[in-house]
């Protein structure tokens, strides 16, 4: 089959797309035939070795590889059709059509994958193709870890969304109108209308306007990207409000502690977990029509590249998706 490999940290350019052996499922894996899959931002990070504080690196290096990622083909979530199971999977069949979320594990960026049946892998909304499908889980369910799970947010909420046409903003918005929350998204001129479009009740161009200027009228401000800081946005918090911080800094774990120490306004931040009942609601949402797919560009698999390429401008709206090519 064909992957994309990463050998070395370093640029996109590191990736190179090479012919390797065809994986073979364990008793409780299904191989899945690789239709779509996606370049995370967090794809971006570990093959560039990327981290939000310097001193983080060497724990990275510990955790992912010195030299290299150990898991040399990358790619945390996937959309597909069952090839085959092993003897011990008895929620799916072959030819039934997934999406998976595979995480730490990686392995997507190849034309066949094997996922844990345990693992985050549902069935693949009808309403959706593959590519629409892939390009939910990253995002939203970051977002629905981070605004139903951390934050409690509540009907009648105010929540401030910053960075709102990424990945994880424009599944934030999404989800915290449909949690009945009132939604103010921030990003730039281009994507006003698209926010809007998501359900935002008001949208704030910040290449125009100061947003942390204004009042503290919010519950919740979720910084989906790491643009801003906690001192910069504390003041738009209500007295208990929360800063939900999706990125973070050493500044913000620290925050995150002293915070929950002293009371009142409060940083939390997290990873978000892989859980099959996450990804089956979000599931459940698309096929309902209440959650949408925002896809920015498609790559067919030889351009990983340029994909990569694209997620490290910074300027990409919702997910980047790749299709797998057919020979």
């Amino acid at each position: 089959m064909k992957a994309v490999v990463c050998a070395r940290y370093g640029p996109p350019e590191v990736l190179q797309l090479q012919q390797v052996a065809d994986p073979t499922p364990r008793a409780d894996e299904l191989l899945v035939q690789v239709k779509a899959t996606t370049v995370t931002s967090a794809d971006a990070r570990v093959r560039a070795l990327r981290m939000p504080s310097p001193v983080f690196v060497p724990l990275a290096r510990l955790a992912l590889g010195m030299r290299g990622p150990r898991k040399r083909v990358l790619g945390t979530e996937l959309a597909g059709v069952v090839k085959s199971v092993g003897p011990g999977v008895t929620s799916f069949r072959v030819g039934d059509a997934v999406v998976a979320v595979v995480g730490v594990r990686f392995g997507a960026h190849a034309q066949l994958a094997c996922v844990p049946e345990r693992c985050a892998v549902v069935p693949k909304p009808a309403r959706l193709s593959f590519e629409e499908a892939v390009s939910l889980p990253f995002g939203a369910m970051t977002a629905v870890y981070y605004l139903r799970d951390l934050a409690n947010l509540q009907p009648g909420q105010r929540v401030l969304v910053v960075g709102a046409s990424g990945a994880v903003g424009v599944a934030a918005v999404q989800l915290a109108t449909h949690f009945g929350a009132q939604v103010v998204g921030v990003c730039s001129t281009a994507n006003l209308d698209r926010v809007r479009s998501l359900g935002a009740a008001h949208v704030i161009d910040y290449t125009r306007e100061d947003f942390t200027k204004g009042p503290a009228e919010f519950d919740v401000v979720f910084d989906t990207v790491g643009a801003t800081s906690f001192a910069s946005c504390k003041r738009l918090l209500k007295p208990n409000g929360q800063f939900l911080a999706a990125v973070l800094t050493l500044t913000e774990i620290c925050q995150l502690l002293s915070t929950r120490l002293v009371g009142g306004k409060r940083v939390k931040g997290g990873t978000a977990p892989e859980k099959k009942a996450d990804l089956e609601l979000l599931m459940s949402l698309a096929q309902a029509g209440h959650l949408s797919p925002v896809i920015d560009r498609c790559y067919p698999l030889h351009e990983i590249v340029a994909a990569h390429r694209h997620v490290d401008s910074g300027r990409k709206v919702g997910s980047v998706v790749v299709t797998m090519d057919e020979t």
